[in-house]
């Protein structure tokens, strides 16, 4: 039996699916099998995926009559086959070192209680431009799986891109299916689910790469409002398992619902996020963050502009004080 169940869920990836299984079956961690799904792809996939048929390695290749609408679903079908005790989803467009999964079985190792690890990633562009990268404050790190979340994955999902993640099967199977019904999100409520029931463990090793393109669903989701219409249901679910109280719910919520501001996409849909976010966190909420937030930039830029000398006299006044 297998320790790792590496699942591979393709849909019309074809020009990144070559490196995507390679840098799979070329990991120093010989203890996995791999699963092939694709969800009713119309470029030359099949064609590729095939070509790995007679892998050792490979122990399924799974076929949509249909597309799923969503790979969260695809997720669920391919842990179904899994025989490991944790599971990898390394997306098809992605790419890896050899090291990530010797270092992340390693890691997650380390504690009884560790439900998921996760490393590095750096975000490329299909230039191979690096667009930006995680930020891991230590090389190795366990955290209690609830302080992890109210750290970690209240605001954005550190763990942004499944392909940099490990996680132990038994747990995912404990929690509810509704992250099949999100779009975008998915991978984010799964992460608070899970942490919830155990630890996390954290690497800082730059070991996954995440491939920015136009093919790409983080993408199309910020631009067509996917994002902010599921951010809010996040942010419910931490309200309803009392990980944030009636006051930070609104707040989180606030904060996202400036950022409304540079939405680029149809302006019919960006009035219905903003009347939807102004109904949720409420009017006398929202006039009492926005005036704070007006206060807190106006003592920013007055400090800016005041004299160094002038700084240099209240900071030492407060030392001494």
């Amino acid at each position: 039996m297998p320790t790792v169940s590496v699942i591979i869920p393709n849909y019309n990836h074809a020009p990144y699916l070559k490196l995507r299984i390679e840098t799979v079956l070329n990991q120093t961690y010989r203890d996995f099998e791999l699963i092939i799904l694709d969800d009713c792809s119309t470029d030359n996939s099949k064609e590729i995926i095939e070509s790995y048929r007679s892998n050792a390695f490979v122990r399924h290749i799974v076929y949509n009559e249909a597309n799923s609408g969503t790979t969260f679903k695809q997720w669920q079908k391919g842990i179904a086959l899994a025989l490991g005790d944790y599971i990898w989803i390394a997306e098809s467009d992605d790419w890896c070192e050899p090291t990530f999964l010797e270092v992340l079985m390693d890691g997650v190792a380390l504690n009884d209680e560790i439900v998921v690890g996760y490393c590095g990633a750096i975000v490329i562009a299909d230039d191979n431009e690096i667009l930006y990268t995680s930020n891991s404050k230590k090389i190795n790190e366990v955290t209690d799986g609830v302080a992890f979340i109210k750290e970690q994955l209240l605001e954005s999902n550190v763990i942004f891109n499944a392909s940099m993640a490990v996680f132990h099967k038994e747990t995912f199977k404990q929690i509810s299916p509704e992250f099949t019904t999100y779009k975008f999100c998915g991978d984010w409520i799964c992460w608070i689910m899970m942490a919830q029931k155990g630890r996390v463990f954290a690497s800082g090793k730059y070991l996954n790469y995440f491939r920015k393109h136009g093919l790409d669903v983080s993408g199309k989701s910020m631009d067509n409002g996917t994002y902010y219409i599921e951010y809010p249901r996040i942010v419910k679910y931490l309200l309803d398992n009392g990980l944030i109280n009636k006051n930070r719910f609104r707040l989180l919520l606030f904060k996202k619902f400036k950022s409304l501001k540079c939405f680029g996409g149809d302006s019919n849909t960006k009035k219905d996020l903003v009347l939807s976010f102004r109904q949720m966190i409420g009017m006398k909420k929202l006039i009492a963050f926005t005036l704070a937030d007006w206060i807190h930039e106006v003592k920013i830029s007055f400090w800016i502009i005041t004299p160094r000398i002038i700084k240099t006299a209240i900071r030492t006044l407060f030392v001494k004080a």
